[in-house]
């Protein structure tokens, strides 16, 4: 799918030819194509975060890591901090992309933490930055550290998350419902193996797709929903393989000029994706596999056809299994989370793998 698949600014691809690519087993288990009614949807959850110690240990990787959550007051200097940030490097899609790879190894199938994958900043070791999917994503990584030495009390797990949350809002996008307080792994031997997010040009592009998000523990709705997020971005040829060199839309920037967008305006959140796709009528604007599946699969085409007419629907989607994918694999302190925007339906909930085990209700 495009928001994991194959773009440099929001999609995962095979960017480097000869790295050696790890398989997704999909012989333990086939996969239903019945369309999935509903998703569990998560909780705004949140707790005073309580006070301990920070422990720093080596990271061995980029920049040092906390062995605690996260302080909320710094969350929310940080957040400010990463508004500034957007306005000057333009660098959406990029953050929404390293919050996705981060909590997108998750493996619903996995109980034990860290080795289920998830939201936890192991991106930040160099083993993981060196999986072909997450070709570019270091450069994510230097816009963000400055933000990161700042705040000291903000673990890498939470700020990857809060980057690419505040992102889809300031680019014009629904507020999403994020908790924080995510623990951070601490030695790069607990980063997951190279192999669990999706491509953008596999044979099967549908099956693919179900393949890698059913066992996030992520359905059909919600695969549709998330896809929608490239109305942000570009894909890089030299990078990912697909693309442009440049077209109308990228010649001249924002930030570095070229590559190929799925939509006109790349730096703006609506439902133009969906629109472009459908109507398939400029060769400037991008489809991969992974987004055309979206209109030739029956069960996908239903949400698609539902969000290139409702983007108030969209909305309401994304912004659920935005929440959602953010949480997948993390580990609370404390378990119910930290909300950082008040919220009069926030409820105290203690995050469970087991809740998302199944792909359907």
């Amino acid at each position: 799918m495009a928001a994991f698949g194959a773009a440099a600014a929001l999609v995962s691809v095979r960017i480097l030819p000869s790295a050696t690519r790890a398989s997704l087993s999909s012989s333990s288990r086939s996969f239903s194509f019945e369309c999935l009614r509903s998703s569990p949807r998560i909780s705004n959850l949140f707790l005073n975060q309580r006070r301990v110690p920070e422990v720093r240990v080596s990271s061995r990787g980029y920049g040092t890591v906390s062995a605690i959550a996260s302080d909320p007051d710094q969350l929310k200097n940080a957040r400010e901090d990463i508004k500034e940030l957007l306005k000057t490097k333009f660098c959406h899609p990029i953050l929404i992309r390293l919050g996705w790879h981060d909590a997108g190894t998750y493996n619903k199938n996995i109980e034990e933490w860290p080795q289920r994958g998830g939201a936890n900043g192991s991106l930040r070791f160099e083993v993981e930055q060196k999986h072909a999917a997450n070709a570019g994503l270091v450069n994510a990584l230097k816009l963000l550290q400055p933000i990161k030495d700042k705040y000291s009390g903000v673990t890498y797990a939470d700020l990857f998350q809060l980057a690419g949350a505040t992102a889809v809002e300031e680019a014009g996008g629904p507020k999403i419902p994020m908790k924080y307080g995510r623990v951070d792994v601490t030695s790069p031997e607990q980063c997951p193996e190279e192999g669990r997010l999706p491509d953008a040009g596999p044979p099967s592009p549908a099956d693919h797709l179900r393949q890698v998000f059913y066992r996030m523990g992520l359905n059909d709705k919600e695969i549709v929903a998330l896809s929608g997020a490239h109305t942000l971005g570009r894909s890089r040829p030299d990078r990912s393989g697909w693309g442009k060199p440049e077209t109308k839309y990228t010649k001249d920037g924002p930030g570095a000029p070229g590559g190929q967008s799925w939509t006109a305006q790349w730096l703006k959140f609506d439902n133009s994706y969906f629109k472009d796709i459908k109507e398939k009528k400029d060769e400037d604007l991008l489809v991969l596999p992974t987004d055309a599946a979206l209109f030739e699969d029956p069960c996908f085409k239903v949400y698609a056809e539902k969000y290139a007419e409702d983007q108030e629907a969209f909305f309401k989607d994304y912004a659920e299994a935005h929440a959602k994918l953010s949480n997948l694999g993390a580990k609370f302190d404390p378990p119910e989370g930290i909300v950082i925007d008040g919220s009069p339906n926030a409820q105290g909930e203690k995050f469970l793998a087991a809740k998302y085990s199944s792909e359907k209700e």
